[in-house]
């Protein structure tokens, strides 16, 4: 008996899916010397690039510099290995800073061990929500956060990351927690104490920035940036004795272990945070994913991405990294430069281990009025002015979407941004599924054979009424519906035959089909009739499961318009028709 449940045992496992653990076995058989050399050139560009912005974005995210080039590392590896795109590269992103530090600051101060720790135990829960997510197949979760969401949420964690670092631009000591206006009010309190050493800094390394991403856009400008900005700082501290305040040394060593605190008090301190970031991350990476997809000629797994971002932030938890997701500058850089499979991702991870063993310790001569100047310009180029004007022109409601998701992030908290944002799309999105358009249709002599046309002007029928319904009749939606079955019925009583041209129509629900029913026996009462036409297989199937076309009768649904005039009009009132001057249907003149 035991021996016999071992064995089912064992072949349940062999008949689970687990293919998820072996995505790799669809691209790297197929991997030649060439695309080995063309990743590790890649790989390169990609390490060099990640070292300043890991020691920004760890800034940003109140960490210590170095946990930025740690969370590039394992989740980096991870996320390549059992992700589905070829290009995108995992890591610390501007976004999962930011609302990291606004999740955490309030309940640990910015840089401490606790801090690190609930870091860590965020990162742990994100991976675990996105690790489910993909088990659960729910790739398809982050096409309901919509574009406008992304935009505004973008947009308004940029104002906040410039906000944050105006203390270092202008050599300050101030409070730069709190939202935008807290941020503004501490500043203004503090303008006299401005030190011009390192404005000067500062904007002397915005300077370069922009001016080699301008004129140089194949140098990494950020490098070149932080170079030109820490040697001038270190001058103006040598020569004019200016107190410009350094980074500091980072350990010249790798990742170490370490582990999220998984007490009842914390979890529940960071459920709501873990899951706004998990959804920001994912719509992050597979937006990136799919992006590259597109211009790589391949396509990606959303599921199987999900697992891939899961197992690298569970695996960035237990090795001294925080929130890691797709990043868009580094799986730019890594396409551009001519990546052409993950093994570029998981490269570049390795060189930038053996990099920080070498250039750690010359961290202590990289100013903080640098690093400002630098996010500075990461905060300028994350606000996308030209899909905000298109949205602004093109959409009310999505620029309503936009505008709420932006001011929650810069005056409320940027958790709530996001989860405001993806509310208000949904709701719009089901004001707008829930009244359907409905046209009332009649034959119009003007255009070729009198087609149909839902033009004002075009006679209708004393007698019967031809309406299209183009959406689906589900609960959200027959409010609409019987309302405007309701106003016919008053505003025309004498049309007491009505056509439904069902085409429009994908789907019905159980209450969608009871208003058809409703209306059909109304209109029986009331001496007339309920006629479907065109109706689709999919909605003739949930109507039969529903028990609907018992009571509407079968008779009544015609698969063509021709059809239906030519039975309907059997049913009419002859005697309406001798004095009707209509004469809109075949039919008609006939008789």
């Amino acid at each position: 008996m035991a021996q016999s449940a071992v064995a089912a045992s064992a072949q349940g496992l062999r008949n689970l899916d687990w293919s998820w653990t072996t995505p790799y076995k669809q691209w790297l058989p197929h991997v030649k010397p060439t695309d080995v050399r063309a990743d590790l050139v890649a790989a390169l560009t990609g390490a060099v690039v990640v070292l300043p912005q890991g020691v920004a974005f760890a800034t940003i995210a109140g960490m210590p510099p170095e946990y930025g080039l740690y969370a590039g590392m394992v989740p980096a590896i991870i996320a390549a290995w059992f992700g589905s795109s070829r290009h995108l590269v995992s890591g610390p992103t501007t976004a999962a800073s930011v609302v990291l530090f606004s999740a955490l600051s309030a309940l640990a101060l910015p840089g401490s061990p606790d801090y690190v720790m609930l870091a860590l135990t965020l990162t742990f829960m994100v991976g675990m929500m996105e690790l489910l997510l993909g088990f659960a197949r729910m790739g398809a979760l982050v096409n309901f956060i919509s574009h406008s969401v992304v935009v505004g949420f973008t947009a308004g964690a940029a104002v906040l990351i410039a906000a944050k670092q105006l203390k270092h631009f202008f050599g300050i000591s101030m409070d730069s927690n709190g939202n935008l206006h807290d941020i503004l009010w501490q500043f203004l309190r503090h303008l006299l104490e401005i030190n011009p050493g390192a404005t000067t800094v500062a904007a002397v390394t915005l300077a370069v920035g922009i001016a080699c991403r301008h004129w140089f856009p194949k140098i990494p400008y950020m490098i070149v940036a932080m170079l030109v900005g820490s040697v001038l700082a270190l001058g103006l501290s040598e020569w004019l004795g200016a107190g410009i305040a350094t980074v500091g040394a980072l350990p010249a060593a790798l990742p170490p272990l370490s582990a999220p605190s998984l007490t009842l008090e914390h979890i529940r301190q960071l459920a709501p945070s873990a899951l706004a970031v998990t959804l920001f991350a994912l719509t992050e990476a597979v937006s990136i994913g799919r992006a590259l997809a597109a211009r790589g000629g391949y396509r990606i797994d959303g599921n199987q991405e999900f697992i891939g971002q899961g197992l690298s932030n569970i695996a960035g938890s237990f090795f001294s990294g925080y929130v890691a997701t797709g990043s868009f500058n580094r799986s730019a850089v890594n396409y551009d430069a001519g990546a052409r499979t993950p093994l570029a991702s998981i490269f570049a991870a390795f060189l930038l281990m053996a990099i920080v063993l070498l250039v750690a310790p010359y961290a202590s001569y990289l100013p903080k009025a640098a690093m400002a100047g630098i996010l500075f310009l990461v905060a300028w180029n994350l606000i996308d002015f030209k899909e905000i004007k298109h949205i602004l022109h093109s959409s009310k409601r999505e620029t309503g979407v936009l505008a709420v998701t932006f001011f929650s992030a810069i005056f409320l908290e940027l958790e709530f941004a996001i989860f405001a944002g993806v509310l208000l799309s949904l709701v719009l999105y089901l004001d707008r599924t829930s009244k359907p358009r409905i046209v009332s249709l009649a034959p119009d002599p003007r255009l070729p054979n009198h087609a149909f046309s839902s033009s004002p002007d075009v006679a209708q029928c004393p007698q019967l009424r031809f309406v299209r319904i183009d959406g689906s009749l589900f609960f959200g939606s027959v409010a609409h519906v019987e309302q405007f079955f309701d106003r016919l019925r008053v505003e025309h009583p004498l049309q007491k035959h009505l056509a439904l041209i069902a085409n429009g129509i994908n789907f019905v629900d159980l209450q969608g089909g009871q208003t058809l029913v409703q209306e059909t026996v109304r209109r029986f009462a009331n001496g007339g009739g309920m006629y479907l036409i065109n109706v689709k297989q999919g909605l003739w199937e949930e109507m039969e499961r529903c028990g609907c076309w018992e009571a509407t009768d079968g008779r009544n649904v015609f698969q063509a318009k021709t059809a239906a005039i030519r039975g309907i009009y059997q049913k009419l009132d002859k005697s309406i028709c001798a004095t009707c001057d209509k004469r809109i249907f075949k039919e008609c003149k006939g008789g």
